[in-house]
């Protein structure tokens, strides 16, 4: 059946059995969100689930219930891996939320996304060193919390071309609510929108018709994005969950 889990940002939408214990939908918040199963409490009408406990010891939890979930405290720097950061323009600046594995060539494709600036022509100086290496993380850079990154343009006549698609080799792994638990590898360029990874999963019959989510790093994926946008390398893990997630 499906519930409905209720965060401030958030509505996720997953698949659960009555069978499946508190603590296990926990972790499949924890996989979908990033959010500590430590930092949660899931309640209905104010009455608190417990970890030990099955929905099926819970007659009020039905298809369709939505559950709260509060967020106890906020998680310790070491397991945060999101980031503010602010892009800076001669004329304006953009403040971006970013994870601290990101790549030069994956932030220049979100600044693309918010801003429309030709990602051929941007040059990114973070504390006046040029960081001219897509394929190399924002923190060997140094960039971290509040840092504050400066664009130049360059001209068109003079612009570099972008960097060439590659392939990328990584697995596919679902989770027994979906299917039977499973993982196969798959290989796409890295400039394959998420959109065209479902598509294919699809036509290839790897997946049902079904709504689902797909994890990478504890980020939900985004449809128009690419796989180089959200930084998937050779060899990781992208993880699927039966459900939805909206804007709450």
């Amino acid at each position: 059946m499906k519930i409905h889990i209720l965060t401030r940002a958030y509505v996720l939408t997953i698949e659960v059995a009555m069978q499946e214990t508190i603590l296990e939908i926990k972790r499949k918040v924890e996989n979908c969100l990033g959010i500590p199963i430590s930092s949660q409490t899931l309640s209905v009408c104010d009455w608190e689930l417990l970890d030990g406990l099955d929905l099926d010891d819970y007659p009020i939890v039905t298809e369709g219930t939505k559950i709260d979930l509060t967020i106890n405290h906020i998680p310790s720097l070491e397991y945060r891996t999101q980031i503010q950061i602010t892009v800076k323009f001669s004329s304006r600046k953009h403040n971006i939320e970013v994870d601290k594995t990101e790549t030069v060539g994956s932030l220049k494709e979100k600044i693309h996304i918010i801003d429309g600036t030709p990602i051929k022509q941007m040059r990114l100086f973070f504390s006046g060193v040029e960081m001219d290496e897509d394929f190399r993380n924002l923190s060997d850079y140094g960039v971290s919390d509040f840092s504050e990154i400066v664009v130049f343009l360059r001209s068109m006549s003079r612009s570099v071309a972008e960097p060439p698609s590659r392939k990328l080799g990584f697995v596919v792994q679902t989770s027994s609510a979906l299917l039977d638990s499973t993982c196969f590898p798959l290989e796409m360029k890295d400039s394959s929108t998420v959109q065209e990874l479902r598509e294919s999963l699809l036509s290839r019959k790897l997946l049902p018709m079904d709504d689902y989510i797909l994890i990478h790093k504890q980020r939900i994926m985004r449809e128009n994005c690419s796989l180089r946008w959200h930084g998937v390398e050779n060899g990781d893990y992208l993880y699927i969950f039966k459900g939805t997630v909206s804007r709450g």
